[in-house]
């Protein structure tokens, strides 16, 4: 996302002049713990945490006739999307059982992923169009790309066959998502089964169409081996026959590496999405907002839990056996790319 801090401040207070009576509600249920319990609780800190409380109070109408605070159901909310289960001091704390807990963060999840629209936007003005675009040529060489294409599977609960059953055996949902070079989810959509082909999930999703119909103008997405290259999703040479495009595919490879960090960012802050095991239509609000908690936090600059090296997040390839046909005319775009950009290997930055 190419927003400024002060930009997502300036949100932050256009929602609070919804309702003036927010400010008055306590906060002890945070105010209790000191910084390095706080981010060990929410892999969140102090300010980041305050940022979401305040956003939720103003959407509290779904909350009016809970007998719990509003802070004790953020708090649980926010401890289950960081370790992916009820912490059993918290449950004691506000003497609570499991599902109650669960209720709690199904209304609090749908309330998070509301804010999706204000958290999670894909570049709009001329300036964050070229601005991204110049990030990207700088980094791999590939000019006139506006963000970076990629499937997002999250294992659900074991018995779910059929379609659910990935490539890689274990029953999932998939997202899909695009993200921006530094790692902001610009877009995050559709919740299908994990059997789904990229290429489909591609094809019928809003974003998709958008993008294939140059609302955006005329700029890539960086896709994988499982899509289709297309007027507008760039993606490796197959069978590459010269330098010009092995020079191309290293650099693809290089910048589509950042979808797969943060897919890993995603799933090691808010371990929850490592073993999601709702109804599928609940699954979707808590994905997306673990997706929103994801660009504030890297908004306030939030360091990840330690220990994500060794965290492995293979991820099933879902890509059809029969492709619709390339038309000729993409065909020959994609090369003259190469032929422009490629017949040298540029510099590659190391993210």
């Amino acid at each position: 996302m190419s927003d400024p801090l002060p930009m997502w401040f300036a949100v932050q207070a256009e929602l609070l002049d919804d309702d003036e009576e927010v400010e008055s509600q306590c906060r002890s249920c945070f105010d209790c713990y000191d910084d390095a319990s706080l981010f060990k609780l929410f892999h969140l800190t102090r300010a980041c945490i305050e940022f979401v409380a305040d956003i939720v109070r103003v959407r509290n109408k779904k909350f009016l006739f809970t007998p719990l605070s509003l802070d004790a159901m953020i708090m649980i909310t926010l401890n289950f999307y960081a370790h992916g289960f009820y912490s059993t001091a918290l449950k004691e704390r506000f003497n609570v059982q499991s599902d109650c807990c669960d209720n709690i963060v199904f209304t609090v999840s749908e309330v998070v992923a509301g804010l999706s629209d204000q958290f999670i936007s894909f570049p709009q003005t001329r300036k964050a169009k070229i601005d991204m675009a110049q990030m990207v040529a700088d980094s791999c060489g590939i000019p006139d790309v506006l963000g970076l294409l990629a499937p997002a599977h999250f294992r659900i609960a074991e018995g779910a066959l059929g379609l659910y059953v990935n490539s890689l055996g274990y029953p999932s949902v998939v997202c899909q998502m695009i993200c921006d070079l530094d790692g902001n989810i610009l877009s995050v959509e559709q919740c299908c089964a994990g059997g789904t082909h990229e290429q489909d999930l591609w094809g019928t999703s809003f974003r998709g169409r958008e993008i294939e119909e140059e609302l955006y103008g005329q700029y890539w997405i960086i896709g994988g081996e499982g899509y289709d290259l297309s007027k507008r999703v760039l993606t490796p040479v197959a069978e590459p026959r010269d330098e010009p495009q092995r020079n191309f595919n290293a650099a693809h490879a290089k910048i589509h590496e950042v979808t797969q960090k943060t897919r890993r960012s995603l799933k090691w802050r808010f371990r929850c999405l490592m073993q999601l095991g709702f109804e599928q239509h609940r699954l979707t609000n808590i994905i997306k907002a673990c997706c929103v908690l994801h660009n504030i936090a890297k908004k306030f600059s939030v360091p990840l839990p330690h220990g994500m090296e060794r965290f492995l997040d293979l991820q099933p390839r879902n890509p059809r056996t029969e492709s619709a046909g390339i038309r000729p005319d993409v065909l020959i775009a994609r090369q003259e790319l190469i032929d422009n950009n490629f017949t040298v290997l540029p510099s590659l930055k190391q993210e």
